[in-house]
Parts: structure tokens; C-alpha cells; sequence
């Protein structure tokens, strides 16, 4: 087995491992108005969503390092910035782990004092809140989805995989940064139809990604290339 189809079979199960982890990563009492009272009777739970999370982060990384090698035989500078991206990308979902540590932090104690300032503390509770969302939701989300741009780019030049795959990777990019720009403004909301209807076209292809590399690999004319 070349080096080209180990990396792409690497490549896909690490695809398929960030999404699981990603899936496992959301804490549903979060969302609810009572939060404050569930997250200490729902410990387990958030520390298995710690977990994931740091596992997403680290496959990330992982992802990034693993194609730097690849771009850069197209262009140095680009795969600089295709790194550089989808680490700063990763980084910040290691940084949310925070805000969710200290929401169940905050939770515990809320339980423990028994008749505390309710306002006192919902108002840390959703700034922490906030801040993890913002964390996940945006300040990830942009720098990953521009590595994306990038990296779709070089594998449409490179011919990486079929160029349908590239063009749908790069469309998904795209509308995951429109709809993370309209919930940085505040257009819309995050559990809303919309939000999820735009980022579904990048969900569903880094699932088709992931099964086509482990079965197929990279292009073979790819592999052959100067790219090498």
C-alpha cells in the first residue's frame, strides 16, 4: 500500500471520527431553560461531552497535519495557510472544553448552596453559556471552514479526488461561512432550521468524503504527479 492510499484511508477514518465525536460532543440539557439545575444530575454526560470534544479537537489536528505534507507540494505558502487555519480552528474547540467545565462548575454550586441569587447565577451561567457557543459555533467554525476553502481548492488543482467531491466540498465551505457570519450577527439563531439545513450539505459530504477515500484513496494521476 502506497503512502498516498494509507493517508487517505487514515485521512477518511479520522473524517468519520470527528463527526461521531462531534455528534457526542453536545450536552442537551444545555439547551433547556432549567440547565442550571440538570447539569449536576446529568455529570456523566458532560464529562462524556468533554471527552469528545477534546477528541474532535485532537482529530483536527490530526487532520491538518496529515495534508499539510500533500498541499504543500502544490504551494508552500497556501498549505501554510491551509495549516494555519484548521489549527487555530482546532484550537478553539480545546478552549470551549473550558466553558463547559466551569457550566457544571457553576451548576454543582448552584445545587450545593441550596436557596441561592437565582439572577446571580443565570448570569454567569449564560454568559459561560455564550461564550462556549461562540467558542464552538464561531470562532471555530470560520478559521476551519477558510482551511476548507483552501484545501478543496488544492484538491481540485492537484485532482486529490474526483473534482464533483471538491466542488461539493467547496460549496458546503461556503454556506457554513454565510450561515456562522448570520449567527455572529445575530440574523438567526442556533437551534433554528436554517442553521442546520445550510450546514448539512458539509455534514453529508465529510461522510462521502470519508467512505470514498477508504475505498478508493487519492486519484491515482494525483499520486503519480509532481505533487507526490
Amino acid at each position: 500500500m502506497s503512502s498516498y492510499r494509507k493517508k487517505a484511508l487514515l485521512f477518511g477514518i479520522l473524517l468519520i471520527l470527528g463527526l461521531v465525536s462531534g455528534i457526542f460532543s453536545t450536552v442537551p440539557a444545555l439547551e433547556q431553560s432549567d440547565y442550571l439545575f440538570k447539569l449536576s444530575s446529568s455529570k456523566v454526560q458532560v464529562m462524556l461531552a468533554v471527552f469528545f470534544q477534546f477528541s474532535m479537537a485532537t482529530v483536527y489536528v490530526c487532520l491538518a497535519v496529515l495534508l499539510y505534507p500533500i498541499i504543500k507540494k502544490y504551494n508552500e505558502g497556501i498549505a501554510l495557510a491551509y495549516f494555519g487555519f484548521r489549527i487555530i480552528g482546532a484550537a478553539f474547540l480545546f478552549v470551549g472544553i473550558v466553558s463547559l467545565l466551569l457550566l457544571l462548575f457553576i451548576s454543582e454550586r448552584f445545587i450545593i448552596e441550596g436557596q441561592p441569587d437565582l439572577s446571580y447565577f443565570k448570569t454567569i451561567g449564560e454568559l459561560l453559556r455564550l461564550y462556549r457557543d461562540g467558542m464552538n459555533h464561531i470562532a471555530m467554525i470560520l478559521p476551519w471552514s477558510i482551511g476548507g476553502l483552501i484545501l478543496y481548492y488544492c484538491s481540485f488543482r492537484m485532482n486529490l479526488f474526483p473534482i464533483w467531491l471538491s466542488i461539493w466540498g467547496f460549496i458546503g465551505c461556503i454556506l457554513t461561512l454565510v450561515v456562522t457570519f448570520l449567527l455572529m450577527f445575530d440574523v438567526i439563531k442556533l437551534i433554528t432550521p436554517i442553521y442546520f439545513i445550510m450546514n448539512t450539505p458539509t455534514a453529508i459530504f465529510e461522510l462521502v468524503l470519508a467512505v470514498y477515500l477508504m475505498m478508493k484513496g487519492f486519484n491515482p494521476i494525483a499520486e503519480d504527479s509532481n505533487y507526490k
